[in-house]
């Protein structure tokens, strides 16, 4: 994808490390008091005063986490920096620095790295971000791309995986679906490319969809408005892996069994439409397709009246107790046990 050549290429061996390092981030900005020094010395210095700190780092991986032929660079390195924000704002944290480390192969030139880092840039302007650190280096398989993203937050505010109580309600922002559904157009589009070099497919259709794939956001805005709310979720996690995965790692962890009703699970428009193009169960599509990273969450009853209504919210069931289990309430009121069927990086083709 990088065989323009109109375009004159510049070779990472011309820069170094370190000369490639102050090239793609020299015009980062700093956003935060707690940033004493990011990039430049052998370690960043954060100080956090009397503030909860917390960590999270995330892997992606050519081949396995993104395909190159329809993920253009800079919604990449958008999309790697909302990965690991989505981590701190479930935790009902403030992200504000991030590290970042890419090792890339012989095939990369300097150009591509700064469209990668154009993306990185944008994420850190619109969410306040400071980049402190990370490394590059070279690669004999492709693109490799690892983020730790740090945040902060007041030991009350924390909000833990294990909080959940019987009778709480779960609680989802946003709507579901979007991002597999995108997915599943480009590889059809790459297939169709793969037969007919020449076609230029329409997909205004799909805009909606493929933006939830290639350029998903972090939900900052919920942990802002949950606190103008005055609502403190018991548990909360956000909806990477699939909406069942994440259901039962609440459940999990916090000892609980719950109540999941498949009608109230939200859909936009555009993914039924691509479901039924596509054949695909679109309630199936929500609980195991997994990339949205919406945040679920669950809440004390008596916090209803204060998000009754909210667009950004939907209550889709119902924490129980343990020995009652995890279940989806189908459609017929049908009471099917809930399984994990998310993503698994392990898992065999």
């Amino acid at each position: 994808m990088f065989e323009d050549k109109n375009q004159e290429k510049t070779s990472l061996e011309e820069l170094g490390e370190f000369g490639l390092i102050d090239h793609l981030t020299g015009n980062f900005k700093l956003h935060h008091k707690s940033t004493v020094k990011g990039i430049g010395d052998d370690a960043a210095v954060l100080d956090f005063a009397d503030r909860k700190v917390l960590v999270s780092t995330d892997l992606l991986i050519e081949g396995i986490h993104f395909d190159l032929s329809y993920t253009p660079l800079q919604h990449l390195g958008y999309k790697a920096v909302m990965v690991n924000l989505s981590d701190i704002y479930a935790m009902n944290a403030r992200a504000t620095q991030i590290t970042v480390s890419v090792a890339v192969s012989n095939r990369f030139p300097l150009e591509a790295l700064e469209e990668f880092y154009s993306g990185i840039s944008l994420a850190c302007e619109l969410y306040k971000i400071d980049l402190v650190g990370g490394d590059t280096t070279s690669s004999t398989t492709g693109m490799i791309i690892s983020i730790t993203a740090i945040g902060e937050a007041a030991k009350e505010d924390l909000v833990y995986r294990s909080g959940a109580k019987p009778n709480d309600l779960l609680v989802v922002s946003g709507d579901l679906g979007g991002a597999y559904m995108g997915l599943q157009v480009l590889k059809r589009e790459k297939e169709v490319f793969k037969v007919n070099p020449n076609n230029q497919p329409d997909l205004t259709a799909y805009s909606y969809i493929i933006e939830r794939q290639l350029k998903p956001e972090a939900r900052k805005d919920i942990v802002e408005l949950l606190m103008n709310l005055g609502i403190h979720p018991t548990s909360m996690i956000d909806i990477s892996d699939g909406l069942s995965s994440e259901i039962l790692h609440l459940c999990k962890n916090s000892n609980v069994g719950c109540n999941l009703y498949e009608d109230k699970i939200p859909l936009d428009p555009t993914v039924i439409s691509a479901c039924e193009e596509f054949n695909i169960d679109s309630s199936l599509v929500a609980l195991s397709g997994g990339e949205d990273y919406e945040l679920l969450f669950t809440i004390d009853q008596k916090k209803f009246p204060e998000l009754k209504g909210n667009p950004n919210f939907t209550v889709v069931g119902h924490i129980t107790e343990k020995n009652e289990g995890a279940h989806l309430i189908s459609r017929n009121n049908s009471k099917i046990p809930l399984t994990a069927q998310g993503w698994n990086s392990f898992a065999k083709a």
